[in-house]
């Protein structure tokens, strides 16, 4: 398999994590999502086994060595799942305004009542809180709870089926983000070298702490925000995550509908002002699973994301799937690039622009920024062994391609998820003046810089130390400095 050395950087800034499953997983289907704007692929563990995503991952790196592009593979954990049992019939309707028990007897259930294999829950719930079932289509009222049985009222009633699930929204649920299935996958995503692990049903900032533990030190850790309660902690899970996923179909079930874009705009906001990339995600092309063009709606959600600042937007089901997922893809691509070309969108996400912190490091990614404002600059070139500089940079959302030179593939791939990044995987550089030339030779390698322009070079000295950040340098482009220069490969 020959391999290019080159992949034009995307024309637009945030980032597209596309979801593999029965619809994409083949290799073919797997290349043309990369070449119609895929920047890195989810790997849901709810579903399949692990051979198959073993596969998947397999695939995805076949295809990075061939583009010479690093690419994103984030795994993300299913967390428990609370259900009701099961019904004589399969099924069962609860009439609107009735009664209804959940309780811990193991027999089938009916429309008075059903089992909750959930010992944790009774004891727990008091009077006046809600159990929303099946994504909320049947809401219930506790009534009565108490140790075997939680008598509700059926504010929603409709039609029950085996093994539904249920939504607690006012408690905080005394059991753990990670069950054991998700410590076998989690150990698999770990072994097998996903560059993210996203943490679902957390709670608290203990569950992103214990997920961390277990991670022993490698991979990057995104908390998904679908609960309530992690609102309440979202400062301490901010500060112990990497990254963020506003993942909004349970938080849109647990919350009524119109809380949701307001806190979405927040997380986003909290997120950018952390420096953590921060994803937005659930249904953002739902109809397209079925559909080859969304709905103007849908079109505006996507939109919304983009002028929000998001580091990155998920498809779910559309390319899991969907009957289109390259259409999918496409389409979310051309929504990005349409909202990136708008006048008042540079405007738009700076209005959330945060004050950088009194670092070094801070100060010097805010000044670059400022400086591509102000001169006329091709690109910002970032050397960075951990990722950390760029994430500043990143963060106050320059008008200028943000090229990152790393020495590592790891910090790379992880890369694949944050705004407005172009990452590529170099040598080392050991002098000032190794830096100047490698970081002329590699934006105009890559398309971002020509002669007679000028770049913005950050970087820490001693090079090679991760958190050294303290040196800026604006430099120009002479357009002589590939003269003579043959390599073929991004490692210069």
């Amino acid at each position: 398999m020959p391999t290019v050395t080159k992949f034009d950087p995307r024309d637009r800034k945030i980032k597209i994590l596309a979801t593999l499953g029965p619809a994409s997983r083949d290799p073919d289907m797997i290349a043309r999502l990369v070449k119609s704007g895929a920047d890195a692929f989810r790997v849901n563990m709810s579903h399949g086994e692990h051979e198959a995503h073993a596969e998947t991952i397999a695939e995805i790196r076949k295809l990075e060595a061939k583009i010479g592009r690093p690419i994103g593979i984030l795994c993300d954990l299913q967390g428990p799942k609370l259900r009701v049992g099961k019904f004589k019939d399969g099924k069962a309707v609860i009439p609107h305004g009735r009664h209804f028990t959940l309780d811990r007897r193991d027999e089938p259930g009916d429309e008075t009542r059903v089992q909750l294999p959930h010992p944790e829950l009774f004891g727990l719930l008091e009077k006046g809180q809600r159990l929303l079932v099946d994504d909320g289509k049947i809401r219930l009222r506790v009534i009565r709870a108490g140790e075997d049985e939680i008598l509700c009222s059926a504010e929603v009633g409709g039609v029950i089926s085996d093994r539904k699930g249920v939504n607690v929204p006012d408690a905080e649920i005394p059991i753990p983000a990670l069950t054991e299935k998700d410590r076998r996958d989690l150990a698999f995503a770990v072994e097998h070298k996903a560059d993210w692990i996203a943490l679902s049903f957390v709670q608290r900032p203990e569950d992103v702490a214990e997920a961390r533990r277990l991670m022993g030190g490698y991979g990057a850790l995104m908390a998904k925000i679908e609960k309530p309660m992690a609102i309440r902690h979202l400062d301490a899970i901010l500060e112990l995550s990497d990254g963020i996923m506003v993942a909004r179909g349970d938080l849109g079930v647990e919350l009524n509908p119109e809380e949701v874009p307001p806190l979405q705009k927040r997380i986003v906001e909290q997120a950018r002002a952390a420096g953590k990339p921060v994803v937005v995600a659930t249904q953002m092309l739902e109809s397209m699973i079925e559909s080859p063009a969304p709905t103007r709606a849908e079109v505006s959600d996507v939109a919304n994301a983009v002028y929000d600042g998001a580091d990155a937007v998920m498809l779910s089901a559309e390319t899991a799937a969907g009957q289109w997922p390259q259409e999918a893809v496409t389409i979310m691509d051309r929504i990005a690039n349409q909202v990136e070309k708008d006048p008042g969108y540079v405007r738009r996400i700076r209005l959330t622009g945060v004050e950088p912190d009194a670092t070094t490091s801070d100060a010097l990614a805010a000044a670059c920024s400022s400086i591509a404002s102000t001169l006329r600059i091709a690109a910002i070139t970032v050397f960075t062994a951990s990722g950390s500089s760029a994430r500043r940079v990143a963060r106050e959302r320059p008008s200028v391609p943000l090229l990152v030179l790393t020495p590592s593939t790891t910090t790379a791939r992880r890369l694949a998820l944050l705004w407005g990044v172009h990452a590529v995987r170099t040598k080392d550089i050991g002098s000032f003046e190794e830096m100047i030339g490698k970081g002329k030779r590699m934006t105009l390698r890559h398309g971002m810089g020509k002669a007679g322009g000028r770049i913005v070079v950050l970087a820490g000295v001693p090079f090679g130390t991760p958190g050294a950040t303290n040196l800026l340098h604006v430099v120009n482009l002479q357009g002589n400095e590939l003269d003579g220069y043959e390599d073929p490969s991004s490692d210069d």
